[in-house]
């Protein structure tokens, strides 16, 4: 997106990202949760940020509900307002990520255009986590009652039921979370994330 705003620069850095990455002794990124409603990115993001936080990691989550709270809450669920609320986050992300954090976000963001503009916008390493469950499985957990009202018509553009969902073409981690538990899914984060910020 080109500004609207005129007579502006980027901040000079005086800290640069690779002495923010010794400091910390990890490098720093963006890990980007994707999947239906129900696939357990909250649960994943939550208890992974625990992990690395207990572990000395500079780490923050970024979660679909809380900013829509505030940073996105002028924005509804059509396309155009997802594909907004989307940018938003990449940016937001891509800040957090600059100053040396790994950043975990938890997000439907259901279009592939959509994640391919936040890991552009990302600095470091990007990493995008598909959480497969499938619908059914989903529609069985159901813990908000979000798709229960879908399917009766009182919520529109919802993922899944009256929206489409597309799946990551070539993510860097799959996890079928219809299949694995929380315990398992975090084992298999941990790992990853080990390898893929260790300098």
């Amino acid at each position: 997106m080109i500004p609207k705003s005129t007579n502006i620069r980027r901040a000079r850095q005086e800290i640069s990202l690779h002495k923010r990455w010794e400091k910390n002794s990890h490098a720093s990124g963006v890990i980007w949760f994707t999947g239906l409603s129900g696939s357990g990115k909250s649960t994943l993001a939550s208890e992974l940020e625990q992990l690395l936080f207990d572990r000395n990691k500079q780490v923050v989550s970024l979660d679909g509900d809380d900013l829509r709270y505030g940073l996105c809450a002028d924005l509804g669920f059509l396309p155009e307002d997802r594909a907004e609320n989307i940018r938003r986050v990449g940016e937001v992300a891509s800040l957090f990520s600059a100053s040396g954090a790994i950043v975990l976000t938890a997000f439907i963001s259901p279009y592939r255009a959509d994640r391919l503009k936040a890991r552009k916008a990302a600095v470091g390493n990007f990493h995008e986590i598909y959480l497969s469950a499938d619908l059914n499985t989903c529609i069985d957990r159901d813990p908000k009652g979000l798709y229960a009202k879908a399917q009766r018509g009182e919520i529109s553009h919802f993922t899944g039921i009256s929206a489409p969902y597309e799946a990551p073409e070539s993510p860097e981690l799959t996890l079928d979370t219809g299949l694995l538990d929380v315990k398992k899914s975090l084992k298999i984060l941990d790992e990853y994330v080990e390898k893929a910020f260790s300098l």
